[in-house]
């Protein structure tokens, strides 16, 4: 239940551990100053108005009526009623609640008469009945005399204080944020296998610090990654050349067997480096493309036009994304090469859902045993013990494809498939 409350985001979270401790201490405060100050402007204000009404009850007491009706509506603020009636309604109090009506009533009682009020309206004031010997003194008191204001403008204060701090609050807390955002993009650009460009350290001194030790991890992974396809590039490249004059020389034997056993060893190192050079050339960088899937996979099967195996493509919506054209499709043909070596009938379907598009290359092959399902994207294992590389078994085309669609910010699934062979599930953002 709290998870679902607290917010996910570091500027939420920020902003709940500054305000949740500034809020509960404005409330606080807020509540001590309500039950201090006010209660103490009320009882003021209460024996204030009571001791008016003293000095009004008192010039009745001596007939000087008029001069009391002229004192309470020129200097005092009330407005002053004399009637001959002499029954009070007890039952008015039983509405009157609150600090101040506690205190007009601790007040009142100093008059020793009977009295009561009516504080259900304080926009017409506050009405006072107070019971003489012969008469009643009705009293309307103004506003102004028994209510202050002071108290709500300090309180709508400090909230609206609270409001302009926490909107400064969270304009700077964003603001120091941003590199963050632009680290995790550069971080999510930086994992795709694109060139992303270096933080510029910014910020906080941990912001900052963060920062430096990303483009230190940059750095390095580049320069090992460039060790590595360097290595590869100069061992395939040097290899060519003693293969080449093995080649040469073993036309020179007369020997049919031994020629014939050599020939296939030298095919079969040359097979190699292929694949170890097709290996490299996804590491070289290739300029993003605005492209068309459909198109790429029509490219593909355009390729293969031998009569023992079928391939049915199913499009059943057309996918434009971008991209790498030149790896995807060097990712789609060595997919559909290892079922056309297994199977006779393959079905490519193509198709869009909410995380982007899906492209299902099923066929009736003998399939991948389950276990084996993350073996066969490790470098140079195939499930021929024989290890033929003439075969094109490698060992390095569904790591070479795995390498391109996870740059491309995409994913490869296997499964078995409808027909009893192996569906391989190739997932891509839009």
């Amino acid at each position: 239940m709290i998870k679902k409350i607290i917010p996910s985001t570091l500027i939420g979270r920020s902003i709940i551990i500054i305000f949740v401790p500034i809020i509960t201490l404005v409330l606080l405060t807020s509540f001590v100053f309500y039950q201090t100050s006010w209660n103490i402007i009320s009882k003021r204000l209460a024996q204030s108005v009571v001791a008016d009404i003293n000095v009004l009850v008192k010039l009745i007491d001596e007939d000087l009526e008029s001069y009391a009706i002229k004192i309470a509506k020129e200097d005092f603020k009330m407005k002053l009623k004399v009637t001959d009636d002499k029954i009070l309604n007890y039952l008015t109090n039983n509405r009157n609640r609150g600090i101040l009506s506690k205190r007009l009533r601790q007040s009142l009682e100093e008059l020793d008469k009977p009295f009561i009020y009516d504080l259900s309206d304080l926009n017409q004031g506050v009405l006072i009945s107070i019971q003489m010997r012969d008469r009643l003194l009705i009293i309307n008191v103004d506003k102004d005399r028994l209510f202050s204001q002071t108290a709500f403008v300090f309180l709508l204060w400090m909230i609206f204080a609270s409001l302009i701090l926490l909107l400064m609050s969270y304009f700077l807390m964003n603001k120091q944020l941003k590199p963050l955002k632009r680290l995790a993009i550069i971080a999510e650009t930086f994992g795709r296998g694109l060139d992303a460009p270096e933080i510029k350290s910014v910020g906080a001194y941990e912001i900052r610090q963060t920062s430096q030790a990303f483009n230190q991890m940059r750095t390095r992974i580049k320069r090992f990654l460039k060790q590595r396809t360097d290595m590869l590039a100069g061992v395939s490249h040097d290899l060519r050349t003693p293969l080449t004059r093995m080649k040469l020389q073993i036309s020179l034997i007369k020997d049919q067997k031994a020629k014939s056993e050599l020939e296939l060893d030298i095919n079969e190192m040359t097979a190699m480096l292929d694949s170890y050079v097709s290996f490299v050339k996804t590491e070289s960088p290739e300029p993003i493309e605005k492209i068309i899937i459909n198109d790429i996979l029509k490219d593909c099967c355009k390729n293969y036009n031998n009569p023992s195996y079928k391939i049915i493509l199913e499009e059943k919506d057309i996918i434009i994304t971008s991209g790498r054209p030149i790896q995807l499709k060097r990712a789609f043909q060595n997919i559909i090469d290892n079922s056309t070596r297994y199977a006779q009938k393959i079905k490519i379907i193509i198709v869009e859902n909410d995380d982007g598009c899906s492209i299902e290359i099923n066929d009736n092959g003998q399939g991948i045993p389950k276990e084996n399902y993350e073996d066969v994207f490790k470098p140079f294992f195939t499930l021929d013990p024989s290890r033929n590389k003439l075969k094109g078994e490698s060992g390095l085309g569904l790591t070479i494809t795995r390498d391109i669609i996870r740059s491309h910010g995409g994913e490869v699934k296997l499964d078995t498939s409808e027909t009893g062979g192996l569906k391989v599930s190739v997932l891509l953002p839009i």
